[in-house]
């Protein structure tokens, strides 16, 4: 691992130093170390930034308000360039509420020219740039304090390589006329719809909802509020509250009383013990019309349709052709989770695509498809396979 000078910031005006300095800088690399684990709020513990100015880490346990930073990363006149800078932006968009201005992911870039997506920065740096990365402190105690030199050292080397990356990446796009395409990619971290998480996600998507009985999914959804709430007081990760394993073993025997779930082996009795009260109440209490309203946003099974599945493998069929012969991520153009995404919101999908660079790589008719879903029909005819509407408009693929 090269050894590279850098600038520990650990007083508010050493910070303010650092702003003032870079206020009319052109482009800066910036990455963050977090800690996650055991916590229901995130905590950020190290920001290392690299600019024409060199390389400096910002210690965010020394300093009481990181503004002058923070004012940097909303800065548009300052190229950001990160690598899976979303992870970041999340952070400081949920933790001081800022969004950040004219970015530029390495990992969003490489996905347009030839590379999987995603893609971790050791194997792009070891493939764009023939030189190895040391991830050995990626999961590192980062609260913890003082540093030690090769944690800093490790931490620098997070940044080193950004601007060249971003240089060759760049150069890539413009070869195959492609940078405007990235570009409307990377702007996406710029909205805060981007960072939104539907608070009710984990109710919505809970593949058990769909195989209980009413009362039960009512239980579910208020275990699954309760855990998250309970976790949030106390910022203990919601594991730490209840595990995930149990909640479908808890769901589906609380019906039969405080006794079936203490005598339920795979149940630590201490956790019936501790919330039974909390349970008894939430299995008793009569459905609410906010809790309603989450319950009635629940995809329920629905019978099995063999031929609609094909229609789905088929799309994305098509999807990764197009994109390995143009030599994209297959899973940047059309991620899967909105492949599963078709079958209850098309038309959301739809409008995704057709209002990106995707209509110009899927095509006209593609994106038809996608707004008549629901109607669509397949057949061969000889060697051909066609796709249609009801009303019989569509195209055929060899």
């Amino acid at each position: 691992m090269a050894v590279h000078n850098y600038e520990l910031i650990e007083t508010q005006r050493d910070l303010e130093r650092f702003a003032d300095r870079h206020q009319q800088i052109s482009w800066m690399c910036f990455d963050t170390e977090f800690v996650g684990e055991r916590r229901f709020n995130t905590r950020l513990c190290l920001i290392q930034v690299a600019s024409e100015f060199g390389f400096s880490l910002i210690d965010p346990f020394r300093i009481q308000d990181l503004g002058p930073f923070l004012d940097l990363i909303e800065n548009r006149s300052i190229l950001k360039i990160a690598h899976a800078g979303e992870n970041d932006y999340r952070l400081l968009y949920n933790s001081f509420g800022i969004l950040p201005k004219n970015v530029f992911d390495t990992q969003v870039a490489a996905g347009f020219v030839g590379y999987k997506y995603p893609i971790s920065f050791k194997r792009l740096v070891e493939r764009e740039m023939d030189r190895s990365v040391d991830k050995g402190y990626t999961i590192a105690n980062w609260e913890s304090r003082p540093f030690s030199p090769k944690q800093l050292r490790y931490a620098i080397n997070d940044v080193v390589p950004l601007q060249k990356l971003y240089r060759s990446l760049t150069d890539k796009l413009n070869d195959l006329n492609r940078y405007g395409w990235a570009e409307q990619e990377f702007a996406l971290q710029e909205e805060d719809t981007y960072f939104y998480q539907d608070p009710h996600k984990e109710v919505i998507n809970n593949d058990l909802m769909k195989s209980l009985y009413p009362r039960e999914r009512l239980f579910l959804l208020r275990l699954i509020m309760w855990r998250a709430e309970k976790a949030q007081q106390k910022n203990y990760s919601k594991e730490m509250v209840l595990p995930k394993k149990y909640l479908g073993h808890i769901t589906r025997g609380i019906g039969s009383g405080k006794d079936a779930l203490t005598n339920n082996r795979r149940i630590p009795r201490k956790i019936v013990e501790n919330y039974w009260p909390d349970f008894q109440r939430m299995f008793s209490e009569k459905v609410k019309p906010d809790e309603q309203k989450i319950l009635d946003r629940i995809p329920l099974s629905k019978q099995d349709d063999p031929k609609k599945e094909l229609i789905l493998d088929l799309l994305y069929l098509i999807v990764k052709h197009k994109a390995w012969t143009s030599g994209i991520a297959a899973e940047l153009v059309f991620p899967k989770s909105w492949l599963k995404a078709l079958t209850s919101d098309h038309l959301k999908i739809a409008g995704k695509l057709s209002s990106s660079w995707r209509k110009e790589l899927l095509g006209e008719v593609f994106i038809d498809w996608i707004y008549n879903f629901p109607d669509l029909q397949f057949h061969f005819n000889g060697n051909q396979l066609e796709i249609l509407t009801l009303d019989g408009k569509g195209a055929t693929e060899g």
